[in-house]
């Protein structure tokens, strides 16, 4: 045993064993444990860190000559336990490394690291990871500029858990699994899939006799959860994880993950000790002014101490580490506004952590996108960040659901949607492609449930439908719930071909929630984080009963990728992009929209670089509207009509051979959207049947 050095920070192979580092200013004492087995009552060796050789500054380590990959190990932390000086040290709970690469967490408790106690037996463990051997081949970023990027959220292992998946039984709910279902993302035409959180989470963090099916409660922000590998040992998810990322890459797809570094699984008072609170918490998390108690800025019971120096370098290394080890293109920050909360939760327009990220060299030309707003009452969204950051934007959620169910006064805030939200983008110069444009996402409900339910029903819960948002501008077309009433479906199916078209010809980043293509339904549940089965999975079986929709929406993604694909300049501004398209507005009458509180519809008129035009014609309005149609430019020929979400599959979007308008007007029926083409903006869009 040699004393070792305090970097690198976490366990480092070396040419002879193994270097362990971890911070900790407040302690008093240091025991690294190793393992022999997950489920091991007692730890193999003890070694003992003394301050005097094996601690430097605020870093505890030591270097063990002779240990393999694989290794299992925790840290015991002896320090004061006084909550009203923000100490919380439990000598007797085994700790996961911070900075480690591999958990092993089959037979962790989250009880047991919660009671007074030795929990040996039942914590989760770290294992020494060995990073160099992976062949990645010529495996490199793909680098899509966001003007021709299509964003589908999808969670890992719902997407093939279910039995009707096609997937082995022992692949389904994997990062296996995901790789047998490439072709389905690569045909259905997404450029990026956006992975809901795949950091180790505490699977256990959910209501009594349910799971954390979401995986937003972190246990670590460097393993890759071990439970959705298809592989027993730890090691093992290491590698199906960067397999399923480079098999990604070789099909044209990004890797977006969706992080959590707002908050941990080690909840508020009286919540479990696993990792952070028992290195530091007065520097991990933020805390009440008289330290006793957590600041809960995220719903969850405690918040990170993000822009805290230790928890900033943690967290940027983190980034770097999923960026250079295991090649993903970009990140979802979750609760992202929390990042801007200085150490006594306050508000900085300049946080630290932030500009961070943004300058970082290693993190060069990665996505960068926000979730601004959090639950403690910050909503960023237009003002977050430096130049790189992309936000999520909830105006474009609501103000799309409030226009399709025909709520009043909703038109002027529809058409800022449709331009890129110019009127939350434009002040600060950013580029059309700065909104990431959802109507639907994992929280809340599916595009389905969005138009076949009125209140939400998240009984399943067991929380008495007290959680979920209860804001959801929904409408459920005349029926709660499913329906064989054929003229409500008709209807249902029209509401969504509506927002699939407004979703994927806005401006902006369009981003899509996995199955809305085939009406995945959640019953009515906005909040199902803890529903790990058949109401949250993918459902196969809606792929062939669906199909309309599927092509629907299939075409649509053509269409916006070929449009991208004409479009010259990237790096315009929101302003220049508009005055360059030629935009203009109309209604039911040329060149005069109806901007009134009682309008339901709107039209617009725009030129695209190469030559050719697009008429859009949206009627939100119970009735049929019978709208003017525009002189068709100058060598365009005659305006076509390529979309028309009222008509049933395979009419609602007809390909190359599109219907010939040549009448002055266009009847656009009840609550539907119509799309004329001249020139080439439609061609190459091709029937995937």
């Amino acid at each position: 045993m040699k004393n070792g050095s305090p970097h690198p920070i976490g366990a480092s192979i070396t040419a002879t064993g193994v270097n362990f580092s971890v911070f900790s200013n407040y302690a008093t004492g240091a025991e690294l444990l190793l393992f022999d087995a997950e489920d091991a009552i007692q730890p193999s060796h003890i070694i003992n860190l003394a301050p005097g050789t094996n601690r430097t500054s605020h870093y505890w380590h030591v270097h063990l000559p002779g240990i393999k990959p694989g290794q299992l190990y925790g840290y015991r932390m002896s320090g004061p336990y006084a909550p009203e000086l923000g100490h919380r040290f439990d000598p007797e709970k085994i700790l996961l490394d911070p900075y480690g690469r591999a958990i092993s967490s089959r037979h962790y408790q989250r009880d047991a690291a919660a009671r007074p106690g030795d929990n040996a037996a039942a914590a989760a463990k770290s294992v020494v990871a060995d990073l160099s051997t992976y062949d990645w081949g010529d495996d490199c970023p793909l680098d899509h500029p966001f003007s021709r990027t299509v964003l589908y959220e999808v969670h890992v292992s719902g997407f093939t858990r279910n039995t009707n998946s096609g997937v082995a039984e022992e692949k389904r709910g994997t990062y296996a699994g995901l790789v047998e279902k490439i072709p389905y993302l690569k045909d259905l035409g997404v450029t990026a899939v956006e992975l809901m959180p795949v950091f180790q989470f505490d699977a256990q963090d959910a209501p009594p006799g349910l799971e954390n099916y979401w995986g937003y409660s972190p246990m670590s922000f460097f393993a890759p959860h071990g439970g959705y590998s298809s592989r027993r040992d730890p090691l093992g998810c290491l590698d199906e994880f960067r397999d399923m990322v480079k098999a990604l890459h070789k099909a044209g797809i990004e890797v977006i993950l969706d992080v959590v570094y707002n908050h941990t699984a080690e909840g508020g008072d009286n919540g479990p000790t696993f990792s952070f609170k028992g290195f530091d918490n007065r520097f991990y998390y933020l805390l009440s002014d008289d330290f006793a108690h957590y600041a809960d800025y995220t719903g969850t019971g405690n918040t990170l101490n993000s822009n805290f120096s230790v928890v900033r370098r943690m967290i940027g290394d983190s980034l770097r580490y999923w960026v250079s080890e295991m090649h993903v293109d970009g990140f979802r920050f979750d609760l992202a506004a929390v990042l801007t909360r200085d150490e006594h939760g306050r508000p900085d327009d300049d946080a630290p952590i932030l500009w961070e990220i943004d300058s970082d060299p290693v993190l060069a030309g990665r996505k960068l996108i926000a979730e601004a707003w959090d639950p403690g009452g910050l909503y960023l969204v237009g003002t977050f960040g430096g130049d790189r950051w992309k936000e999520w934007n909830g105006r474009f959620r609501d103000d799309v659901r409030r226009f399709l169910k025909s709520d009043r006064n909703t038109v002027l805030d529809f058409r800022q949607r449709l331009l890129g939200s110019p009127d939350i983008y434009s002040k600060r110069n950013q580029p059309p492609e700065q909104s990431i444009n959802f109507v639907t996402c994992h929280d809340g409900f599916t595009l389905n449930d969005l138009f076949s339910f009125n209140q939400k029903h998240n009984e399943a819960n067991g929380e008495n439908n007290r959680d979920g948002s209860a804001e959801n501008y929904s409408w459920n077309c005349g029926v709660e719930g499913s329906t064989d009433d054929a003229e409500v479906e008709r209807l249902r199916v029209c509401q969504i071909r509506n927002a699939f078209t407004l979703n994927l010809l806005s401006v902006g980043t369009p981003m899509l929630l996995m199955g809305d293509e085939v009406r995945r339904t959640q019953l009515g549940n906005n909040n199902a984080y803890c529903q790990n089965n058949e109401v949250s999975w993918f459902d196969w079986s809606l792929f062939q009963k669906n199909a309309g929709l599927h092509r629907f929406v299939r075409l649509l993604i053509q269409l916006r990728v070929r449009f991208a694909a004409n479009r010259s300049g990237d790096f315009l501004s929101l302003a220049d992009f508009i005055e360059r398209a030629k935009v203009q507005w109309d209604g039911v009458h040329l060149a005069a929209p109806d901007l009134s509180v009682d309008s339901h519809s709107l039209a617009c008129t725009a030129s695209v670089d190469n030559g050719g035009a697009f008429h859009l014609m949206i009627n939100a309005y119970w009735e049929p509207l019978s709208f003017a149609l525009p002189v068709v430019p100058d060598g365009c020929g005659p305006w076509r009509r390529l979309i028309d979400t009222y008509q049933d599959a395979p009419s609602d979007f007809l390909e190359q051979g599109a219907q010939t308008v040549s009448q002055s007007a266009y009847d656009v029926q009840p609550r539907s959207i119509v799309l004329l083409t001249t020139g080439h903006c439609g061609s190459h869009v091709t029937d995937p049947q």
